[in-house]
């Protein structure tokens, strides 16, 4: 109780004991990268189009309003519409791959270069050459076409938290093994975990890859913690040993993960990890003095002594009994102070 009393007032939100108690063996930690390890703020940095025109400049901002995902909100931003925006239809997101409407009848597709081929979308190759070239620079891509051609691409990028590189240092030091999964280019990926000290890390991971990967862990008999904020991570924060949600993420994360993190830190993870550690201690503690001030007291008061003429008053008795649970509750109330 007061272990999770204290990590509350960390800004720490913890379902249960036994989340607590479990993240005391945690040896593997896999953290999503946008949101997470990065400020989940991205900004555009290039555009460029193949075929512009105000009807399709329109439709893109209609459709990427329709998604909560940072990347989208970055994109309408930038295209900050003054005018109003056309009706949406048949609106879909696909994890891992993009979104795709209809806007005046027309198909439009918005997504990753996957997404582009598995919809037979035209690219130009000079676009490719493009793309390639701004993936090069750690930026991640978005296509945006019709139904059968390309229309414009767009280079986003998100900077790492400043307390990221030292969270995965301090875990390591603890003897955690640190891992990245991202669903964003392996270029984008290498620069994040280049910025924050992760040496094992995978780039255009899809949902189900993420949980597969904690499965492999696991099996490898690994306790495995995940941290993430996103749709797509739901699956595997609920797979984890223990599930860590950021509370800039969406509803679905946070109802899947064993704990949540109020201030959106990787520091909290390392919070979390040592006062599981702290905790865990102290309760070992505690049952080690308990069974031990038993074992000699009551003995002694059954008249183990008596031969010695050692007489152990049943009022002292009492008072001793008491002072047993009354140095527990003391000594599990120093973990206020942790």
């Amino acid at each position: 109780m007061v272990g999770v009393g204290r990590a509350a007032s960390k800004g720490i939100l913890i379902k249960g004991a036994e989340s607590l108690q479990s993240a005391k063996t945690i040896d593997a930690i896999i953290f999503d990268k946008t949101g997470t390890l990065t400020e989940g703020k991205p900004k555009v940095n290039e555009l460029e189009w193949i075929s512009e025109s105000e009807t399709v400049l329109n439709a893109l901002a209609a459709i990427e309003k329709q998604s909560e995902h940072p990347l989208s909100k970055a994109i309408f931003a930038h295209l900050n519409p003054q005018v109003e925006l056309p009706e949406v239809s048949d609106f879909k997101a696909v994890s891992g791959r993009g979104l795709n409407a209809k806007v005046n009848d027309i198909q439009y597709f918005a997504g990753n270069l996957k997404w582009m081929q598995e919809n037979n979308i035209n690219i130009p190759p000079n676009s490719v050459q493009t793309a390639d070239d701004w993936e090069m620079q750690g930026q991640t891509i978005i296509y945006f076409s019709d139904d059968k051609n390309l229309r414009c691409i767009i280079a986003l990028s998100d900077i790492a938290k400043a307390s990221a590189k030292k969270a995965v240092s301090l875990l390591k030091n603890m003897g955690i093994e640190v891992y990245m999964l991202t669903g964003d280019n392996n270029a984008a990926a290498a620069k994040i975990a280049a910025d924050t000290g992760i040496e094992n890390y995978k780039s255009e991971v899809l949902p189900q890859d993420k949980i597969e990967f904690v499965k492999q862990l696991q099996s490898q008999g690994k306790k495995v913690a995940m941290v993430g904020d996103g749709i797509n991570d739901a699956p595997a924060l609920a797979q984890a040993n223990l599930g860590i949600a950021m509370n800039s993420g969406t509803d679905i994360a946070m109802e899947s993960a064993d704990m949540v993190l109020l201030k959106n830190d990787p520091l909290q993870v390392l919070e979390a990890m040592s006062l599981s550690r702290k905790t865990m201690h102290i309760l070992n503690q505690n049952l080690f003095w308990a069974f031990f001030y038993n074992v000699l007291g009551i003995p002694i008061a059954a008249g183990a002594l008596y031969p010695l003429g050692v007489v152990l008053d049943p009022m002292l008795a009492g008072a001793a009994m008491a002072f047993s649970s009354v140095s527990v509750v003391l000594n599990s109330l120093r973990l206020a102070q942790a």
